[in-house]
């Protein structure tokens, strides 16, 4: 399955890890979902993962499990929305 990682994604997980930047591409805009609360939810845990991702010091594989545990919280807010 491919995704469309966005700019900001991309930019800000350029630095880190390989296993960083696999765990970060799936946090997309949301552009997939049909516009409303899908697509907001989305959009919030995007920007949270940008802000992680810019967070100076954060690193290692401590950041790359938040990541996947902020991928499971929004696939179950999704769920929940739905």
């Amino acid at each position: 399955m491919s995704f469309e990682v966005s700019q900001a994604i991309a930019h800000a997980s350029a630095r880190h890890h390989p296993s960083i930047q696999e765990a970060a591409k799936y946090f997309t805009r949301g552009k997939h979902l049909p516009e409303g609360q899908l697509r907001d939810i989305s959009e919030l845990f995007h920007e949270l993962a940008v802000e992680l991702l810019n967070m100076p010091g954060l690193e290692g594989p401590q950041l790359t499990i938040a990541l996947n545990k902020l991928m499971e919280s929004k696939d179950y807010a999704i769920r929940a929305a739905l």
